[in-house]
C-alpha cells in the first residue's frame, strides 16, 4: 500500500462565520501539537473542470501589514513551484517581479497613509 498522509485544518468561528482561529496538523510534521495561524490558501486544480477551487480563510487577528507579507510570501512562493515543475525562468522571474513591485507598493501606501 502506497504511504498515505492526512493533513486537518480545524477552523474556530464565532456566531457569523467568521473564522476566530486556525489550526492545522499533519501527520508527517515534526509537530506534535496544532499549529496556530492567522490565515490560510489552499489550491486545488480540478482537472475535469479545468478550473482552480480555493479555500481562503484569515482571523480577525490578521494585520492588513501581515496579509500583505503573506501575499508576498505566496506569490513568491508559487513562482518558486512553477519553475520546479515547468522550468519557465523567465515567466517566474516576472511573477518574481510582480510580487516586488506589489509589495513595494503596499509599503509606500502604508508610509503615505502613516503620515
Amino acid at each position: 500500500m502506497p504511504k498515505q498522509s492526512t493533513i486537518k485544518i480545524e477552523v474556530g468561528l464565532d456566531d457569523g462565520n467568521v473564522p476566530q482561529s486556525i489550526h492545522w496538523n499533519a501527520t508527517d510534521s515534526t509537530a506534535s501539537e496544532p499549529q496556530l495561524a492567522k490565515a490560510m490558501m489552499i489550491n486545488f486544480w480540478d482537472g475535469q473542470e479545468k478550473a482552480a477551487l480555493r479555500i481562503d480563510l484569515w482571523t480577525n487577528e490578521m494585520m492588513i501589514d501581515e496579509m500583505a507579507d503573506f501575499y508576498y510570501q505566496s506569490f513568491m512562493g508559487m513562482a518558486d513551484s512553477f519553475q520546479r515543475s515547468t522550468g519557465e525562468t523567465e515567466l517566474v522571474d516576472g511573477m518574481k517581479e510582480f510580487a516586488k513591485e506589489f509589495f513595494q507598493k503596499f509599503q509606500e501606501k502604508q508610509r503615505q497613509a502613516n503620515k
